[in-house]
């Protein structure tokens, strides 16, 4: 059998398979259903400085291969995370985790970031920048170079351990954000976030969610998220996480030929809580079906 194992940042892992952020929980509800250090790792749901309720209800919306939603980061805030989560968590865990950040300052992500940093389980620190900056007009800081990298710089100050920065695709060109990015000192990019999307009721002809949008994911964004995994693996020199619509071994080897190092997937753990596990049954065959020795060979093999 071929190996399944990649390094991430200097962190090995039994298999390239983490389940995204928001979508996993803080892992021990899962472990009820299966053992969970089958997994690469995994990326815990979004964490703030402060505890946050979220947005009102409805908060999600179904369409053709894939779903939206509009949770607005609804979590118990950091401090909690840290005292009551990841002691549960280390009972059913025994593997690094990979903690996602996310704020509204570049204040709120340091201190989140400090506070996480210093946590034996966590080994990667995950920062979302598609949050609106509540100083800069409510824009998102990832929609441009400038303010992507004046959080990475601020999170590398205060940190030690590996950090990837999460991107969204609702920019012009990701690219030239990934780069700002990796100058500003990020160990790793993360793409993408959800893409932005909305429904409406025929019958009530007013949008189905509360919030009247919000993100767009499943299958039907995996061309996208493979597109742009491409265009940034090819453009810096640290490494890349891919996700966006993976739900087979075959979308994960995909987009490790797009050049991703590791691969997450989102909407289809909630569709089938399993899917992961079951990405990771499947993979031998898949790479012995493609006469792929190690995973770890194919990264950016797409020419």
């Amino acid at each position: 059998m071929g190996s399944l194992t990649v390094t991430l940042c200097g962190i090995p892992l039994d298999n390239p398979v983490i389940p995204a952020s928001g979508t996993f929980g803080y892992g021990y509800e899962y472990a009820e259903l299966y053992d969970i250090n089958c997994l690469g790792t995994f990326s815990f749901k979004g964490t703030t400085k402060d505890p946050r309720f979220g947005n009102p209800t409805p908060r999600i919306a179904e369409c053709t291969a894939g779903m939206i939603n509009a949770v607005g980061l609804q979590n118990p805030g950091v401090e909690k995370v840290i005292g009551e989560e990841l002691p549960k968590l280390k009972q059913c865990f025994h593997k690094p985790v990979m903690a996602n950040v996310s704020g509204f300052s570049v204040e709120d992500y340091a201190y989140t970031c400090e506070k996480l940093d210093k946590e034996e389980q966590v080994g990667w620190l995950e920062v979302n920048v598609s949050c609106p900056n509540v100083h800069g007009g409510g824009m998102s800081f990832g929609t441009c170079p400038e303010s992507a990298a004046e959080v990475t710089a601020a999170v590398k100050k205060v940190t030690k351990k590996p950090v990837l920065v999460k991107l969204s695709p609702n920019v012009t060109d990701i690219v030239s954000i990934a780069k700002a990015c990796e100058d500003a000192g990020a160990d790793g990019i993360s793409l993408i976030n959800t893409m932005l999307g909305m429904r409406i009721d025929l019958r009530t002809r007013k949008p189905i969610i509360a919030n009247k949008m919000g993100g767009f994911s499943g299958p039907a964004i995996f061309p996208v998220a493979l597109r742009m995994v491409y265009q940034v693996a090819n453009a810096v020199k640290i490494p890349v996480v891919g996700m966006g619509g993976v739900s087979s071994a075959e979308d994960v080897i995909e987009m490790m030929l797009a050049g991703a190092t590791a691969v997450e997937v989102g909407a289809a753990n909630l569709v089938n809580p399993y899917v992961c596990r079951d990405i990771i049954r499947d993979l031998p065959e898949v790479m012995k079906k493609y006469r792929i020795e190690n995973l770890s060979d194919i990264i950016g093999g797409a020419k």
